[in-house]
């Protein structure tokens, strides 16, 4: 009987151990499916916002775009979610049922330890017993035994009840863990239902944008004059900032391109250069609409997208914020109609563009995630609020993507 008992007291601590188990691989799933939610409300939102214009965008198109995907990703995760909860289900049932085979097994035992017991009692009187002992000693260990053998019956009472509760509370677990599987159910037919609505959106949408097809290259282009203005800007006050430099060491040569860095500007350098993918957003909250480098138009057949860094499409009235801190170095007017700011982090550059106003002036000091002004929100593009930003390594562009904290 110890040993069955053994056996039951194992599988209940490996069943709660299976149990924690889950309950942390769960937990993962859980705190990845609330951000995941979190970033399709955010989305809703700012698709609320450019409701209030009717004009088609492909900003619309790239959030509507992000807006299925993270829907794919749920459900996926949902899926995941269920299996987990599937095999959890299965295993545990065959370890309760198994444990419950053992508990029967001893209760058994125990209910003919007392038949026997009661059978015999008239037998066995216990007095009588004590008193057909031959001296003193032998009455003394047959009343020890008498009192070991009580004392094991309430032992054994003890643990077979203690048993039953651990069992009790890991079926209401078990049932637990179904409830939640039910639940998972309906929601991912909900959230299937509502994607294949999204679809079916998204394609009537892309539609309608491929109709206005030359306007919107007209846009880019005029964008992409912008973006080539800015970049212009950029190198214009990276030489201008060598010139300075070169002019107050003019006895001191350089054979690399660029700008000598000083000692302080060396640390600066690499204090930024530590952080790289962990510098914060460069605000508070936002959505990647597009990425650095070249890549094809989400729309436009044919066409080639270039980005000097990503566009961040945000909420209206939403600021700006510095990276990491810094000198400003330039504050640019008329950028396309709006303003942008380059600041210095050492060898580093971060530009924010398509600036609405500004609140740094240059020679401005900055510390990270200081507000440096507001971002513009376009009322005649789909109430659009882009904020721009490029991250340099001197006069060579950086994927902002790979160091700030995605």
């Amino acid at each position: 009987m110890n040993d069955i008992f053994k056996r039951i007291i194992v599988g209940i601590f490996l069943l709660v151990l299976f149990f924690h188990s889950y309950g942390q691989s769960i937990n993962e799933l859980r705190k990845e499916k609330e951000k995941t939610s979190q970033e399709i409300e955010y989305i809703n939102n700012l698709l609320k916002e450019t409701d209030q214009n009717t004009k088609t965008s492909i900003s619309r198109m790239t959030m509507l775009e992000k807006k299925i995907k993270l829907q794919e990703s749920l459900i996926s995760n949902i899926s995941n979610e269920l299996t987990y909860l599937d095999s959890t289900i299965i295993r545990s049932t065959q370890n309760l049922d198994s444990l419950n085979a053992d508990l029967t097994l001893i209760k058994n035992r125990y209910a003919n330890m007392l038949r026997y017991a009661r059978r015999n009692q008239d037998m066995n009187n216990q007095f009588l017993f004590l008193l057909s002992a031959e001296d003193f000693n032998q009455a003394y260990k047959r009343f020890t035994y008498l009192k070991q053998y009580a004392d094991y019956r309430k032992t054994q009472v003890k643990e077979i009840t203690e048993l039953q509760a651990k069992l009790a509370n890991l079926v209401e677990e078990l049932n637990s863990k179904k409830s939640d599987k039910k639940q998972l159910l309906t929601s991912k037919i909900s959230l299937s239902d509502k994607y294949e609505k999204q679809k079916a959106d998204q394609k009537e949408y892309y539609a309608q944008l491929q109709k206005k097809e030359k306007d919107l290259k007209k846009k880019l282009e005029n964008q992409q004059k912008i973006a080539a203005k800015l970049e212009l800007e950029i190198e214009k006050s990276i030489a201008e900032e060598a010139r300075k430099i070169a002019a107050k060491a003019a006895s001191r040569s350089t054979t690399t391109p660029g700008i000598k860095a000083s000692p302080e500007r060396k640390i600066l350098s690499d204090d930024f250069s530590k952080n790289k993918g962990k510098l914060p957003w460069p605000l508070a909250k936002g959505l990647i609409t597009d990425h650095f480098g070249e890549h094809p138009d989400p729309v436009l057949k044919h066409v080639i997208r270039r980005n000097s860094g990503i566009d961040i499409t945000t909420q209206l009235g939403t600021k700006a914020r510095a990276v990491f801190k810094g000198e400003v170095t330039k504050v640019l007017q008329n950028i396309g109609g709006n303003m942008a700011i380059i600041i210095r982090h050492g060898s580093y550059l971060t530009v924010y563009s398509n600036l609405a106003s500004v609140s740094v002036s240059v020679g401005q000091m900055v510390d990270t995630k200081q507000d440096i002004g507001t971002i513009y929100t376009d009322k005649e593009d789909d109430n659009k609020t882009v904020l721009k930003f490029q991250l340099w390594y001197e006069n060579n562009k950086q994927d902002p993507e790979k160091w700030i904290n995605l």
